[in-house]
């Protein structure tokens, strides 16, 4: 019985390594991208997953318009990987 338990111990500390170097933080950062793809609004500089710096000119519930030079593009509101500070 004891040694059962001995040889799991090993396994259950892998599992929780694995959590809390692997898991915990890639939830984290799911959690911040889609609460900055929430927080999306007419005007915000961003960067798609694709590489297109533009800026946004329409926001509808799944979509966005962002404008490029002077072209505007539709894209997935998942599609926006970060927002680009204003200077």
């Amino acid at each position: 019985m004891g040694g059962s338990l001995v040889s799991l111990l090993p396994i259950l500390l892998m599992f929780v390594i694995f959590y809390f170097l692997l898991i915990r933080p890639n939830q984290k950062r799911q959690k911040a991208v889609q609460q900055m793809q929430a927080s999306l609004k007419k005007g915000d500089k961003v960067v798609t997953i694709g590489g297109l710096h533009g800026t946004i000119e329409a926001i509808e519930e799944n979509t966005v318009v962002i404008r490029c030079h002077n072209a505007t593009l539709t894209f997935d509101r998942n599609a926006i990987r970060q927002t680009v500070e204003q200077s």
